[in-house]
């Protein structure tokens, strides 16, 4: 199986003037294909930096992949960074040209001379059209090495990558194998409490599990290598069993399921509607819950800090002002160190509420209460 790394190329990167999602994508079509990705490498608009991270890369992987760099201006340095990387120059193909004028009438519009820099590639490279955009891309192949270099226009890239790249490295690679991956979402339980049950998990070889924490939310993460997608399943399963049994209702969905669909959900079944108020997060709650997809009626943000027996009667107020089946109450109080959060739940079958702490870092205390807020929704019996 060839290992892989990635160069993103771009000073706008580096300063944060656009956030780099030609990454992810990229990682996403590499596992798929069972192409292992060892690292990921952000690279400014300088030659000689560029073609000194592309030889370090070569010394440890089989295969590099450029994101930008391909545009006609002086500060498109890819191709001669490629080139002096492999110690060969660029060289100007005709054809190149032809199929870039082409490009650019059926816009219907001229080239400039400094597109001509987009007909030039390292000696020895092998140029693929670009049917979406003006820049071809090119590939460089050595019996032990290849280097991709793709432009950085994500719907460019993203093309390319799954018509011309993929196949090319199925080929190349003579590529059988996958890689999948499930991920498993909880909540209300910490990194260390989850590594500590799961511990021994973490040590596998294949299937591999580990986590990744956020704010009020821990991910844990089973990936699989095997021959096929049907293989891989059969990998996953069991250490999913394994993992849902430990970690039991901390786990609310997987994958791409979010918890405001989890939560909405819950909702459904009971066949009841919701109202929040909400205090001192800036409306957040109320506009995440409004984009959702469930029985969410209406949100109020109050000005203040309601105390418990203040925030319940607002809530139930409000909830009855729209004659919801459920109102959920949220009101932070911002203290040194610690932020205290006060819950309050109202369901057709009982009022619950609840005092919860926050000591992590401030900008992500609305998202932790989110997350808490959401969760007690999501934890609603329903009647089978």
């Amino acid at each position: 199986m060839p290992s892989a790394e990635i160069i993103t190329i771009g000073t706008e990167l580096l300063l944060g003037e656009i956030v780099d999602t030609n990454t992810r994508f990229l990682a996403k079509c590499l596992r798929d294909a069972g192409i292992e990705l060892y690292r990921t490498t952000t690279v400014g608009d300088n030659i000689k930096r560029i073609a000194q991270a592309i030889q370090q890369t070569l010394e440890r992987c089989d295969l590099v992949i450029t994101t930008g760099g391909l545009g006609p201006t002086v500060d498109d340095p890819t191709r001669d960074a490629v080139a002096l990387a492999l110690g060969v120059k660029s060289e100007f193909h005709p054809e190149l040209w032809e199929q870039i004028r082409a490009r650019f009438q059926r816009l219907g519009r001229t080239p400039t001379e400094n597109n001509r820099r987009q007909a030039y590639i390292p000696e020895g490279a092998k140029a693929f059209e670009n049917p979406v955009g003006t820049a071809p891309i090119f590939i460089v192949e050595n019996p032990s090495s290849v280097v991709i270099s793709l432009p950085g226009v994500p719907s460019e890239m993203e093309y390319l990558m799954l018509h011309t790249v993929i196949p090319f490295l199925r080929q190349r690679y003579e590529l059988q194998a996958v890689i999948k991956t499930r991920v498993l979402h909880t909540v209300g339980v910490g990194e260390s409490q989850i590594d500590d049950l799961i511990s021994e998990l973490e040590e596998l070889s294949n299937p591999t599990v580990g986590l990744a924490a956020h704010s009020g939310q821990v991910d844990v993460r089973i990936t699989a290598k095997a021959e096929t997608d049907v293989l891989a399943d059969l990998m996953i399963v069991p250490v999913e069993d394994t993992l849902r049994s430990r970690l039991r209702d901390w786990v609310y969905g997987t994958d791409q399921e979010t918890l405001e669909e989890v939560s909405m959900r819950s909702l459904l079944l009971n066949n009841w509607s919701l109202t929040v108020v909400e205090a001192g997060l800036g409306g957040n709650l109320v506009r995440r819950l409004a984009i959702s997809k469930g029985p969410f009626l209406a949100g109020q943000v109050l000005t203040g800090q309601p105390g418990a027996e203040e925030l319940l009667k607002l809530t139930d107020s409000y909830r009855q002002s729209y004659s919801a089946d459920v109102g959920l109450g949220v009101a932070l109080h911002p203290n040194p160190g610690t932020q205290k959060v006060l819950l309050a739940l109202i369901t057709p079958r009982e009022t619950q509420q609840y005092d919860r702490l926050y000591g992590g870092p401030p900008e992500y205390t609305s998202f932790w209460t989110f997350n808490q807020s959401l969760d007690l929704i999501r934890r609603i019996p329903h009647d089978t």
